[in-house]
């Protein structure tokens, strides 16, 4: 699991069948680091500090084993000091 912070929804219009309509979002670990692309499991919104789960959890968190997902949010954290 990793602590990260949502940065901003990603807008995809084509995608394959199999993600459905779950909403992605660009998170980040700490300001500055790198940006890793997140299907949202609990809804979200830029500036939220959330729990991530990847690989094999990250597709059950999302729905089920065969969704193509390898970080999803599972938790929105409601008190959060990144110092």
């Amino acid at each position: 699991m990793k602590i990260m912070r949502v940065e901003k929804t990603l807008v995809s219009t084509n995608r394959i069948a199999e993600m459905g309509h779950r909403p992605l979002l660009v998170v980040q670990e700490k300001e500055g680091g790198l940006r890793s692309l997140a299907v949202d499991a609990v809804g979200c919104i830029p500036g939220d500090w959330v729990i991530c789960v990847g690989s094999s959890a990250a597709r059950e968190a999302a729905g089920s084993k065969d969704y193509p997902s390898d970080l999803t949010i599972i938790g929105i954290i409601d008190n959060w000091d990144p110092l």
